[in-house]
């Protein structure tokens, strides 16, 4: 990084480049155009104790923004798994995180989970998987998967962009905390689902129209309007305007 900063913005642009460009390709499987912000990661994360936590998952790594935070509260003896299936956002922060002991970042869907715990149980799963964008049998999979791989005093912390994803929690966690965290852009709807003991409902019925393209059309054109008054205010700091 230089004196002004740039290399950091540099950095930062091109992981949200990539991030856009995966958003694109596969916009139900990423469900946003703009990573989360650093308000909405430490709003989320904030309730639960990972510092006490021996075994974290995070399901949905994007650029690494909830990486990165978890790693810095992580307890040094901890193991950390990171799902991404879109490779080039795994890839780039394998690259960037992966000097990490505690860390591996896995390319593969979330929903296998158990094939990588080696018996283990999570003290907390962290997602921001996008479940109302998904079709009911992934999604009632990664979430079934989700409640399996968790100690009984297990919790999953989950970030959504709706309250929609509230009834497909409910059948398979209680209680539920619910938070908002405004600064986020959009802001962000946050649950702490704790294990229950109780049976598992059966899967929600889908409504018509659930289909979330509209919504992604319009993150999309969110993220390039702030990408441009990024660019606009970086142009400003370096005197060229």
């Amino acid at each position: 990084m230089d004196g002004d900063g740039r290399g950091n913005l540099g950095d930062d642009l091109r992981r949200r480049m990539i991030f856009l460009r995966s958003m694109i390709s596969h916009p139900r499987r990423v469900g946003a155009v703009w990573p989360t912000s650093r308000w909405a990661v430490r709003d989320l994360l904030d309730m639960g104790d990972l510092p006490r936590a021996r075994t974290v998952v995070e399901f949905g790594v994007g650029t690494g923004v909830y990486t990165g935070e978890i790693l810095k509260r992580l307890h040094p003896d901890a193991t950390f798994l990171a799902f991404e299936i879109e490779p080039d956002l795994a890839s780039a922060v394998a690259e960037r995180l992966g000097d990490d002991p505690r860390l591996r970042v896995i390319n593969d869907s979330a929903e296998n989970i158990e094939g990588y715990l080696d018996g283990a149980k999570a003290d907390y799963i962290v997602s921001s998987i996008p479940f109302t964008s998904l079709p009911a049998g992934p999604r009632q999979s990664i979430l079934g998967a989700a409640r399996e791989a968790l100690k009984p005093d297990g919790k999953m912390l989950v970030l959504q962009y709706s309250t929609a994803v509230l009834p497909y929690l409910q059948r398979l966690f209680a209680p539920i905390e619910r938070r908002l965290s405004p600064l986020n852009i959009p802001p962000a709807f946050l649950f702490a689902c704790s294990v229950t003991d109780g049976p598992i409902q059966e899967e929600v019925q889908e409504t018509t129209g659930s289909g979330r393209l509209p919504y992604a059309l319009g993150a999309l054109s969110l993220g390039a309007l702030l990408l441009l008054r990024r660019r606009r205010r970086s142009k400003k700091r370096s005197g060229l305007l």
